[in-house]
């Protein structure tokens, strides 16, 4: 069990980033569809890849917004971007192949989430703040956790992206807590453990797979390797606190 560097009675509200938080253990989209591509018969240089996914991401981003597209068009959609991208003949079933199997993934991770996340509503508020598309609120509900969050914080929709303070903010405000109170959960050391500590708020980091070497950004924060362990940190010293208290 954690010493904990904040006092768990203090928190009114859980913070979470999306993609590799709650749709997976710390492994983020990029190092997930990699493997994918691979699976499916496309060995692809490791950069290579990588410069496709950001192509592929920062075009989204410009689109999403207006399109509002669920959790398996934008994954379609991200994949036969990278196909573009690397100049791949778009051969549809692959490119589905590659989605659908994602997607299984991410549902996956999110049903095995739902009694976490369902205790947690208990006695905390919850939000989500992610560097998204745009159409973070479509995707939720698409998976059907929209209704476990009282906000819902999308880098495109806000005009700013983590670790910007602004952002963390608008989930503050719209929860009506204080920084001290908050406390949130990620899986990137810079945009989300430093993006946490620039505002002074409470930070939990998930570390995945090929995170074994990273260290956080504070001594004494708490690293775990599956969203399930919040349970044990946040729920079982905390019985008494309602999330009434946060309003």
């Amino acid at each position: 069990m954690y010493s904990l560097p904040w006092k768990v009675e203090n928190l009114k509200a859980c913070l979470f980033d999306f993609g590799g938080t709650l749709d997976a253990d710390g492994t983020t989209w990029q190092d997930r569809f990699y493997r994918l591509y691979q699976k499916h018969g496309y060995q692809i240089d490791r950069e290579q890849f990588r410069f496709a996914f950001y192509q592929s991401d920062d075009s989204l981003k410009e689109i999403m917004p207006t399109l509002k597209a669920g959790i398996r068009e934008t994954l379609q959609m991200q994949v036969t971007k990278v196909f573009k991208a690397l100049a791949l003949a778009p051969e549809a079933n692959r490119i589905e192949h590659i989605a659908e199997d994602f997607l299984d993934g991410v549902k996956g991770h999110i049903e095995r989430n739902r009694p976490l996340l369902n205790n947690l509503k208990k006695q905390y508020a919850l939000g989500i703040v992610s560097n998204s598309y745009g159409n973070l609120d479509v995707v939720c509900r698409d998976l059907g956790i929209n209704d476990l969050f009282d906000c819902i914080i999308d880098s495109t929709c806000e005009g700013v992206m983590k670790p910007d303070p602004k952002i963390f903010h608008a989930a503050l405000t719209r929860l009506s807590v204080a920084p001290d109170q908050a406390v949130f959960i990620g899986d990137n050391i810079y945009r989300d453990m430093e993006g946490a500590k620039a505002i002074g708020m409470p930070h939990i980091f998930l570390a995945g797979e090929f995170q074994t070497t990273a260290k956080p950004c504070c001594a004494e924060d708490p690293i775990i390797h599956s969203l399930t362990e919040i349970e044990s940190l946040l729920l079982s010293t905390h019985t008494n606190h309602s999330k009434q208290e946060a309003s």
